[in-house]
């Protein structure tokens, strides 16, 4: 490893004359090396420290590091708003970063979250010294996503997320009230407001913030369709290092871009999922410690990529399985040429008809059966179904839930105990025939496995907003990818609501917003027959 110069400040000044900051760090010998860049709004200083590597052991390793703060936050200079400017200050940032002295000419990006977006903002423009980039945990689609999954709005994550950025400009506009205010929410989020999906503290405090407008575009219209990373890379190709976790928020949109991508990409695409939340990447996510080799090999595996991509170093990568994907049980990454798409086992949902009252009323069976029989489900406003873990919750992960699974207002849907090993790997997709008394209702979906002890941990899940519910008709929820072995002995359970608060904002039954007009929902779900539920569960054979 190569000593390191003392961390550098330099400035830049975009095509429109708005300065912005960053920190270089440089190797401390003679030569010229690759740019590494990445450009971020929470104070260059932090550096994405909370899941990677500090700039300067990138830079140790022979690169020049360049840490940027986006225009409006840190100490640069113009009025920041919410990705609005990251396709022209991305190309004007990767156009001067190639000319910094010392640089080779040739600039690779890294990052995750807002980092990752900016990366993919500055591929839009396709820079010519622009060679790689590793776009981790993002929104391909910003609609779909990230602010909503299944038409439902993302409550607990963009209200956390927003306070979060609120709070920081507040910091710079040295507005003392506002900060304290909004800290202090940012420890506990203010979720029981009269109108939860409208916190008062954004409101007063931060009447600006992205949140008024993303909770108001509820459809996928125009306005996400103008702000998403996907309609101005339609064209763009390039060598990607996507990364992802099973537990991350934003997965959806990891792997949607890294699907598009090898359909169509000249370059290598190569993907890695660790059983990870948002942060940090670590062994333990939630309640469950995922054993020493769930700890991020990220850094290691970007330097070799940066190598391969930006110095010509032939590092063996390219003879490697482009995809690797963490195994929660075994505790073992594995290794695949693609993503599994076509593996898809049904389990029907079978039911005496009190599924939501007993353990073992409802089941999950190989075979369909004949006679259909409805469940019964009450959504009750005053006392919805709380959120646990999974990927949309604060704290993300896995989380014993057998408090949950004891509610009268969740259906739950139990195997067997199994008799051998089951590995699934894969999209999760729950089918669901049912009928509502209102007009709009929500299903939540969970995947489960349930030990030999009793307990339960959630594997996966999905949400979907319905707005035609007086219909007896076929949802489909589609849960959150996943990797996993299944030990024989346990089962497998499918757990069904129609709220999972503050994850996601509750729904009323009739479209409105304001908490006042919320009613009680009742739901038919219908298991048997010609209206079979089922999961469709991606099983792959033990090797």
């Amino acid at each position: 490893m190569l000593k390191v110069h003392p961390k550098q400040t330099a400035s830049m000044l975009t095509r429109d004359g708005v300065r912005l900051d960053a920190d270089i760090y440089r190797p401390d010998t003679d030569g010229e090396f690759p740019v590494l860049l990445m450009r971020q709004p929470y104070g260059r200083a932090i550096a994405s420290t909370v899941v990677y590597a500090h700039p300067s052991w990138y830079a140790a390793h022979g690169y020049i590091v360049v840490i940027q703060d986006v225009r409006g936050r840190g100490t640069s200079q113009g009025k920041f708003k919410l990705f609005a400017h990251e396709i022209e200050d991305g190309e004007d940032t990767v156009n001067w970063a190639a000319n910094l002295p010392g640089s080779n000419g040739v600039v690779g990006m890294y990052g995750f979250s807002y980092q990752g977006m900016t990366q993919l903002y500055a591929a839009a423009a396709k820079p010519s010294a622009l060679k790689t980039i590793c776009p981790a945990m993002i929104g391909y689609d910003l609609y779909a996503d990230w602010a909503y999954e299944g038409g439902a709005f993302c409550l607990q994550s963009n209200f956390a997320w927003a306070i979060q950025l609120a709070t920081e400009t507040a910091r710079i506009r040295k507005d003392k009230k506002a900060y304290q205010v909004l800290m202090a929410a940012s420890h506990n989020l203010p979720l029981y407001d009269p109108v939860p999906a409208h916190p008062e503290v954004l409101k007063i405090f931060a009447p600006d913030s992205f949140y008024h407008q993303w909770f108001t575009h509820s459809k996928n219209d125009e306005y996400w369709e103008k702000l998403s990373p996907k309609t101005h890379l339609k064209d763009v190709d390039l060598p990607m290092f996507h990364i992802g976790g099973w537990f991350d928020t934003y997965l959806r949109g990891t792997l949607n871009l890294y699907k598009d991508m090898t359909a169509r990409s000249a370059y290598r695409q190569e993907l890695i999922v660790g059983p990870w939340a948002h942060l940090p990447w670590g062994r333990k996510v939630g309640a469950v410690d995922f054993g020493a080799e769930a700890g991020s090999p990220v850094d290691r595996m970007q330097l070799c990529w940066f190598d391969q991509f930006l110095k010509g170093v032939d590092t063996g990568l390219l003879g490697e399985l482009p995809v690797w994907l963490f195994e929660m049980g075994s505790n073992l990454w594995q290794g695949f040429a693609n993503i599994h798409t076509s593996n898809q086992r049904s389990y029907f949902l079978s039911t005496t008809g009190l599924a939501s009252i007993r353990e073992g009323e409802g089941m999950l069976t190989t075979t369909c059966p004949e006679t259909c029989i409805d469940d019964v489900l009450i959504h009750d406003p005053w006392r919805p179904v709380p959120s646990l873990g999974g990927h949309a919750a604060i704290p993300a992960g896995c989380f014993d839930r057998t408090h949950i699974d004891c509610r009268s207002d969740v259906l739950t849907y139990t195997t067997q105990p199994l008799e051998t090993d089951l590995y699934l790997t894969g999209d999760v997709i729950v089918e669901i025939w049912c009928t509502s008394d209102k007009a709009s209702y929500d299903l939540c979906a969970v995947l489960s496995q349930v030990y030999p002890d009793g307990r339960v941990y959630n594997i996966t899940q999905g949400y979907l907003r319905c707005q035609d519910g007086t219909h007896h008709v076929k949802r489909t929820i589609q849960l959150q990818a996943t990797c996993v072995k299944i030990f024989k002995h346990h089962a497998l359970r499918l757990s069904l609501s129609a709220a999972c608060f503050p994850a996601y904002a509750v729904n009323s039954g009739n479209n409105s917003t304001l908490g006042i007009d919320a009613e009680i929902i009742t739901l038919m779900v219908s298991c048997g027959g010609e209206s079979s539920s089922q999961i469709l569960l991606p099983v792959v054979e033990a090797s």
